[in-house]
């Protein structure tokens, strides 16, 4: 009997974690009895009950893991970690709010067993709010336009993923993983399938300005060298300009010494212009110089502060003796790393 692995990350969803499991159970009793599922809940620090339900879960059916991270480790590295660890046949991402239909399984499986190594959903509408589902639209588009891999438009990691796959997601041992990227760059041959995105189920999103300008420069940093390249060629414009008014203004005023007074405006003007172009590509320098320090310092994915129901002498991938830190053993479920 095949095993398929549901990969759930979590931050504050204590109004959904049950919830999501019922419905993901559900699923795999009615459409989908000739398979075993394992279901992963990675927490990312929640700081309300969305441990202590996982815990429950954990107990009433071995079936259901936990992991606990000793922090918040941000939006990418989490759910990827949680990927590692998981031991199906197939490892099937999505979120906890149900924003990812559960709905989409039974096809992802279809798809997987007629030959597809990665079926992945494409939202092509959304139930969020119109603004932020046209200003994703304008950024998938500009990315798509930009980048040297080709990008996936309105992709957010949720799929399937062969084990085979899940494999050449170990071997990368990349320190700051953009799912979204890898996929369209290193993934097998891949079946889209369309989906419309419902609202949020409960809860509030965790989601905000400071994590999805995070989620583009890791984009933009990753997969283009537009950054740079613009910054190259609009410095030498920028340079050029100026040298050739320099030399228009020293001949007007060499030839009309008396009747061609310059002032301090065009000069003023000069220098806010080129000192905010100077300070906005320095930004734009910097983001590659962060994206690529993250990269040289090869920290962890992901810090454990506690496993449930994981068994001992399983792969928990590459980082696991250096990261893993000793659990409490007062719960019976729990396995000592």
């Amino acid at each position: 009997m095949k095993t398929i692995s549901i990969v759930v990350p979590c931050y504050n969803e204590e109004e959904n974690v049950e919830a999501l499991y019922q419905a993901v159970s559900g699923v795999f009793q009615k459409d989908l009895p000739e398979y075993r599922y394992e279901i992963i809940f990675i927490d990312n620090d929640s700081k309300d009950r969305t441990r202590d339900i996982i815990r429950k879960l954990c107990s009433s059916d071995r079936g259901v893991k936990g992991i606990f991270n000793a922090k918040n480790f941000g939006q990418f590295n989490s759910p990827y970690y949680a990927m590692l660890q998981s031991t199906g046949d197939a490892t099937i991402l999505m979120a906890a709010d149900f924003q990812d239909p559960v709905e989409m399984i039974p096809r992802y499986v279809k798809e997987w067993e007629n030959g597809y190594k990665i079926v992945i959903g494409i939202k092509k509408s959304s139930k969020e709010n119109k603004i932020m589902y046209w200003l994703r639209s304008c950024y998938y588009k500009c990315i798509k336009k930009l980048s040297d891999v080709e990008q996936i438009e309105h992709f957010t990691g949720f799929g399937l993923y062969d084990a085979k796959f899940i494999k050449v997601l170990k071997e990368l041992d990349d320190p700051t993983p953009f799912l979204r990227g890898i996929v369209a760059e290193l993934g097998f041959r891949r079946k889209e399938i369309p989906y419309e995105q419902p609202k949020r189920r409960a809860g509030k999103t965790s989601n905000n300005f400071y994590r999805l300008y995070d989620a583009a420069m890791l984009s933009i940093t990753s997969y283009t060298k537009v950054g740079l390249r613009v910054a190259t060629i609009f410095g030498s414009i920028c340079s050029f300009a100026s040298m050739l008014v320099a030399l228009i203004y020293l001949i007007m005023k060499l030839m009309y010494w008396d009747r061609f007074p310059a002032g301090m405006a065009p000069l003023l003007i000069g220098m806010c212009f080129l000192g905010s172009v100077q300070i906005f590509f320095i930004g734009m320098v910097g983001e590659y110089i962060l994206s690529i320090n993250a990269r040289i310092m090869k920290r962890p994915l992901v810090i454990e502060e506690e496993r449930i129901n994981f068994t001992s002498g399983q792969d928990c991938g590459p980082e696991e003796d250096m990261l893993l830190t000793a659990a409490s053993m007062e719960d019976g479920n729990r396995d000592e790393i």
